[in-house]
């Protein structure tokens, strides 16, 4: 497939594959941590996609289960998280937002509205 990076974002044909970084910095060495995305499409509200924790407990939106999948690393305070989507369908396309948070406070449910993300555009 073949994938286009436009400006403000990507775009990708049905059935591709994509991956999405994030590196979110600032957490001590002994903290717990999740780290995940958020998803919005035109119109639509606030997807939580995938999140995971330190210990790798994972979590996906049923829309993307078999499809997507999360992993993280931790070093030196800081945690780079990699979100690969893989038979990507016209309806994964939206904003994709990644955040991160301690484990205890849980990602923010409206992390759409709460940073610059990612446009990703499927097209059949």
């Amino acid at each position: 497939e073949v994938q286009q990076v436009e400006p403000g974002g990507i775009s990708v044909q049905a059935g591709g594959s994509l991956t999405l970084p994030c590196i979110k910095s600032g957490f001590r060495s002994d903290e717990d941590f999740v780290v995940g995305w958020h998803r919005q499409a035109s119109g639509d509200e606030c997807e939580k996609v995938s999140s995971i924790t330190r210990d790798d407990t994972t979590y996906y939106a049923d829309s993307v289960k078999g499809r997507f999948t999360i992993s993280q690393r931790f070093a030196e305070n800081t945690v780079t998280a990699y979100l690969n989507m893989v038979s990507l369908k016209p309806e994964d396309t939206g904003v994709y937002y990644c955040s991160a948070a301690p484990r205890w406070l849980g990602l923010d449910a409206n992390a759409c509205s709460r940073s610059q993300g990612t446009q990703v555009t499927v097209s059949s």
